[in-house]
């Protein structure tokens, strides 16, 4: 299976998008890591690289918003909580068409240890009003979802990972913004995933089938606004419902799944994340099995949920 990190590609997706005079790429020091480089090894007069200010990296990316262009902001997604304020008040408020491209989410940044890993960046965009919150699950969907933000009116977040994960899609893939992706058939249970988890959740479904359980994984690319309808109906269909992500358990995609369900249909569910602690140093295989984000883990829950839902 072909590896390779979003990060990656969204760096090529820029490449792409700079015939479009509009379309303007700033990073905070960190170019060479978000993969924004590409861009500005071709495109130097629409690239700004602000240094180590990521307060004004958001500035500077809301006032050209406000000129017309079209601003892709980069840096760790750890550091844009540096500008949380900024994000809110400025660019979010007046529901500017900014698109905050972060990468080495999750614990995808794993040998520079807990200060450099987000684990709470989804709960923190989520709640902020008129900010929609896109995480890719591999560097296909990033490309398309690069490309059609181009498009849509409105500031967004877009979660990217360093690690090079496995290629789910081919390129025939056509990023639809909202909508959620069922990945494979199944009545038993339901695996809602996104992100680096998505490939997890695809293995977590073949080892179940050997075990005549079958799972349908659901691939939600859009945390925010985030596809009610099919999270009710898949719900409905299969009685009981996993979640996982590389995030923490509060205020990510299980807790916004937690949400609509507790309104709208309650049924059995295990919210697999990081369990309220931070990260640490090592590598990413080995951070995903001391938090317990590797497919094992994932198929005694989903026994444990079978177990409920009887």
């Amino acid at each position: 299976m072909e590896l390779k990190s979003t990060r990656d590609a969204y760096g090529d997706a820029l490449l792409k998008l700079g015939d479009n005079p509009k379309v303007v790429v700033l990073d905070a020091d960190l170019s060479a890591s978000t993969q924004t480089s590409k861009f500005g090894a071709k495109y130097q007069s629409r690239f700004i690289n602000v240094g180590c200010a990521e307060q004004n990296l958001m500035g500077v990316a809301a006032g050209l918003a406000i000129a017309g262009k079209i601003p892709f902001a980069s840096t760790y997604a750890i550091f844009s909580m540096r500008a949380w304020e900024q994000i809110r008040n400025t660019i979010a408020h007046d529901s500017l068409s900014v698109k905050i491209a972060v990468s080495h989410a999750g614990l995808t940044n794993g040998p520079d240890g807990a200060s450099h890993q987000s684990l709470e960046d989804i709960a923190l965009m989520r709640v902020i009003p008129n900010m929609s919150v896109i995480v890719p699950c591999d560097a296909v969907e990033t490309a398309s979802a690069i490309i059609s933000e181009t498009s849509r009116k409105g500031p967004a977040y877009i979660r990217l990972n360093r690690s090079k994960t496995p290629v789910i899609f081919d390129d025939n893939y056509n990023f639809k913004f909202g909508e959620a992706i069922k990945l494979t058939e199944g009545d038993d249970l339901a695996i809602f995933t996104t992100g680096t988890m998505v490939h997890k959740a695809l293995e977590v479904s073949e080892i179940l089938k050997k075990e005549k359980i079958t799972a349908r994984v659901i691939n939600i690319h859009t945390i925010k606004p985030l596809d009610e309808k099919a999270i009710i109906k898949t719900a409905q269909e299969t009685g009981a419902v996993i979640s996982v992500e590389e995030h923490s358990i509060f205020g990510g995609l299980g807790g916004a799944i937690a949400e609509v369900l507790a309104e709208h249909y309650p049924v059995p569910m295990k919210i697999i994340g990081i369990r309220d602690l931070f990260g640490e140093s090592g590598e990413y295989d080995e951070l995903l099995e001391k938090f317990g984000l590797t497919a094992m883990n994932i198929v005694t829950s989903a026994r444990e949920i079978l177990r409920r839902k009887k």
